[in-house]
């Protein structure tokens, strides 16, 4: 323990103060007193009552705690949260069997203890040794900041009494069942049916419209990740709902998660995916009416997660009639502060295709880039960008490309997915370029490893990317990625991931400006921002006479990347100052 928080409720602000014996001491009663609760409450439930489940194997999809010691569920509590949570969780048991000795019905008392259990889990989320706290804001954060268990290196704990404990966690459920009781009846009442998306009880032709958020690929384990809440739920209410709670942990044979860890590989992961994916959209096929649609939402940053959703669309007789991007994420959550996260979410409007027409592949390839140039123009004005504006384009392409049974080229030679896509992402790069510098012609100017090294920063900033996703990026405008990596080169491979570094990153140790040649525009710019940054005027304009100082097209990527670039950014800073030295030396020159 290293601090205590203190708040006063009728004052503003908190108070920080060093542990105290007492501090301590209250702790060691907290473990005495744990394994007296925990042996009590052994024998009455039958089960520990401190989850004892597995946490799921070393390399699952998200899991990193395993190998500092967590292994069971149980473990990513400690001692005195542990003793809390089973008080709670003991008093959910005994609310019910109160209510009954009262003559409560059982349906109503049953329904009363299913939406304490789920208060209880709230406080579980936020009562766990992988809560942070947020320096900035002066608060308690919760376990699951992202859809993922990573390491933390020191936790808060918080008071499970106090207004973020439980009369916190039970406000937000009485706020949701407010909001639900106030939604009026219908005469047929909705369905709810727990099954399977690739067996869908239902008969042929028989709904107007099916909607569905499938699975991202390889981004979330849902499954292993509901465990947390799932192992807990069981201790509260599991006797309640025995349907529910049959197994151990949640099933996982039939989820539909590539997730290369359970599957032998990520080309296995990938291949059963995509199986389990078409088949889904095969049944959503099969009970759509002949005029009906589907509305299908995905997000996911790499394309080959789009080539494998796309695909197995083709293969199962839909096909993509519009699409949208729509802004569902907050851009302060924890996955979007440092990495390529996108904050739209794409979603794709499609019908059953009824032809079996065969398109020619040039033919299509000019439809696919009207329709996505048209679109994306209508994107630029809403202001979407970024890795947004890359994944917006899908939709466009492929609402041109899927009227066809397939696309050929003249040989026959049937044209992949994969092959339309880095057509889009070349399309794409155009049109940013052309947008971003304001001027067609300028684009035109501009070397294709500063091209990439524009859109890279637009596209994910200071990111780390897959290798990938940076390669195929670097093809769109014509350079190979491998030809930027090296010493003080403009990519750094970063394990399986690729960023491009900030220009004082690139100069570490002074070998960057030993340079006598730069050769892209970027090199040039990055080593200007160095030595303006170093206050080495003679230096600067001595590069800027011998390479791009006197091209126009050079200054307008420097204001293109300062401008994508956060306010707060340290080379936007560096290029805002060479922009403002350049200006300065031409108002004196007209002076």
């Amino acid at each position: 323990m290293v601090a205590v928080v203190l708040h006063h409720p009728d004052r503003p602000g908190k108070r920080y103060r060093l542990p105290t014996a007492r501090d301590l001491e209250a702790y060691r009663a907290a473990e005495e007193a744990l394994e007296e609760k925990r042996r009590k409450l052994w024998e009455e439930w039958g089960m520990d009552p401190v989850p004892d489940e597995p946490l799921p194997p070393l390399e699952t999809l998200g899991f990193r705690v395993q190998r500092y010691g967590l292994t069971r569920w149980g473990d990513l509590f400690n001692a005195r949260q542990k003793l809390a949570l089973l008080t709670f969780a003991a008093a959910v048991r005994r609310a019910h069997k109160e209510m009954l000795a009262q003559g409560t019905d059982p349906d109503f008392a049953k329904a009363v203890v299913t939406y304490l259990a789920i208060t209880f889990n709230r406080l579980a989320d936020k009562n766990a040794n992988l809560v942070v706290y947020n320096v900035a804001g002066e608060k308690i954060e919760h376990v699951f900041g992202r859809q993922a268990l990573p390491m933390v290196w020191d936790y808060v704990e918080v008071n499970p009494f106090t207004d973020v404990g439980w009369p916190n966690m039970q406000e937000w459920v009485e706020m949701v069942l407010a909001h639900l009781t106030r939604i009026p009846l219908m005469e047929d009442l909705p369905q709810v049916q727990q099954g399977s998306a690739t067996e869908l009880p239902y008969p042929d032709n028989f709904f107007d419209a099916v909607l569905t958020d499938p699975p991202y690929y390889d981004n979330v384990p849902y499954s292993d990740l509901s465990d947390f809440f799932y192992v807990w739920l069981k201790r509260t209410v599991g006797d309640l709902h025995p349907e529910l709670f049959a197994t151990p942990l949640t099933p996982k044979a039939q989820e539909m998660v590539a997730d290369a860890s359970k599957a032998g590989g990520m080309e296995e992961a990938r291949r059963r995916f995509e199986e389990m994916l078409t088949q889904a959209f095969r049944e959503i096929h099969r009970v759509l009416k002949p005029d009906g649609i589907a509305v299908i939402i995905f997000a996911h940053k790499t394309t080959a997660a789009w080539e494998t959703v796309l695909q197995a669309l083709l293969d199962a007789g839909l096909y993509m009639t519009a699409s949208w991007p729509i802004h569902t994420e907050m851009e302060a959550r924890l996955r979007a502060q440092e990495s390529a996260a996108l904050a739209s979410s794409i979603y794709m409007v499609c019908r059953k295709r009824t032809g079996q027409a065969v398109g020619e592949y040039a033919q299509v390839r000019r439809e696919v880039e009207q329709r996505v140039r048209q679109r994306l123009q209508q994107f630029w004005d809403e202001g979407i960008r970024g890795a947004d504006f890359f994944m917006s384009a899908i939709g466009p392409a492929v609402e041109a490309f899927g009227r066809y049974a397939r696309v050929e080229r003249l040989s026959g030679e049937p044209v992949t997915v994969a092959e339309l896509l880095q057509h889009v992402r070349e399309v794409v790069a155009r049109f940013a370029l052309e947008r971003i510098l304001r001027d067609a012609a300028q684009a035109g100017g501009v070397d294709a490893p500063t091209r990439f090294y524009l859109l890279y920063r637009w596209t994910w900033n200071h990111a780390r990317v897959p290798f990938d996703e940076a390669r195929k990026l670097a093809q769109a405008v014509g350079v190979e990625l491998t030809s930027l990596w090296g010493p003080g080169g403009l990519v750094v491979k970063d394990k399986e991931c690729v960023r491009v570094p900030s220009p004082l990153e690139r100069n570490k140790g002074g070998k960057f400006l030993e340079r006598r040649r730069f050769e892209s525009m970027a090199d040039a710019l990055q080593a200007a921002c160095i030595l303006w940054e170093q206050g080495a005027q003679r230096a600067l304009q001595e590069l800027l006479q011998t390479t791009y100082g006197g091209n126009e097209a050079f200054w307008q990527v420097a204001q293109a990347v300062a401008e994508v670039l956060p306010e707060d950014d340290k080379e936007r800073q560096l290029l805002m100052g060479l922009l403002y030295s350049r200006r300065t030396q031409q108002q004196g020159r007209l002076l």
